[in-house]
């Protein structure tokens, strides 16, 4: 395992990151009918009926998965900036080599495994 990715692995990456780009951004332009995300909840809220109580979980659940594709576009958008600098491929916190295998599964991690487990244990014990 290599600190400093080469140039067709690289490019392998970058092709990942562009292909999961431009299908995060199909599915949110189908999911919203090419609306704003405030424009789709507003449409959503203003539907006419009464289950009021289902369309308000509806729109939780759109604006959720929205989030949710909206946090992985900002991964991958920071991955492809960050994709030909020379530490890319580089924990940010103990500075090894983060796995090829962890960099082919979530190219945009900027962390190790170890570190990264440290961190989410880090996180949580601070949200208690």
């Amino acid at each position: 395992m290599s600190t400093i990715l080469n140039t067709p692995e690289r490019q392998t990456l970058e092709a990942a990151l562009r292909q999961r780009q431009q299908a995060l951004t199909q599915q949110l332009d189908t999911h919203q009918g090419g609306q704003s995300r405030v424009e789709h909840a507003h449409e959503v809220l203003s539907q006419d009926g009464d289950d009021a109580p289902q369309r308000d979980a509806d729109r939780e659940v759109d604006m959720a998965r929205s989030d949710r594709v909206n946090q992985e576009l900002a991964l991958i958008s920071r991955a492809l900036q960050r994709l030909y600098q020379q530490d890319f491929g580089t924990c940010g916190d103990c500075g090894d080599a983060i796995a090829e295998e962890r960099l082919a599964i979530e190219p945009w991690a900027e962390r190790c495994v170890r570190c990264q487990s440290a961190h989410e244990g880090q996180v949580t014990h601070h949200r208690l």
